[in-house]
């Protein structure tokens, strides 16, 4: 499935998700991402940037499993990203190109 990109706040980001399902949060159970990224889908991505800084940058993934479990991942935004689970979304999402369709 190709991921829909989206550009919002961060707020009204998660609770577009919320509306649509997504209630399992990542954050808490990143790990699971970075052992298991094979199980994971990216559907959403909403990206944020600050309006007085350029560097002060958001992106809110909504994330489904193979087992059915929908759910968010905040990160903030960076090529450079030391965030290991926010750079797997982001391989993820290059490499499904639409082609993930576990869902």
């Amino acid at each position: 499935m190709k991921p829909t990109y989206h550009y919002t706040t961060v707020l009204e980001a998660l609770e577009d998700l919320k509306e649509k399902g997504f209630v399992h949060d990542f954050n808490l159970h990143h790990e699971i991402i970075v052992t298991n990224p094979q199980d994971y889908c990216v559907e959403h991505v909403y990206r944020y940037e600050g309006e007085t800084d350029p560097g002060d940058e958001s992106v809110v993934y909504g994330i489904a499993s193979i087992f059915g479990v929908k759910g968010v991942f905040v990160s903030g935004f960076s090529a450079n990203s030391d965030n290991e689970a926010a750079q797997i979304l982001e391989k993820l999402i290059i490499e499904s190109n639409g082609k993930l369709d576990f869902l």
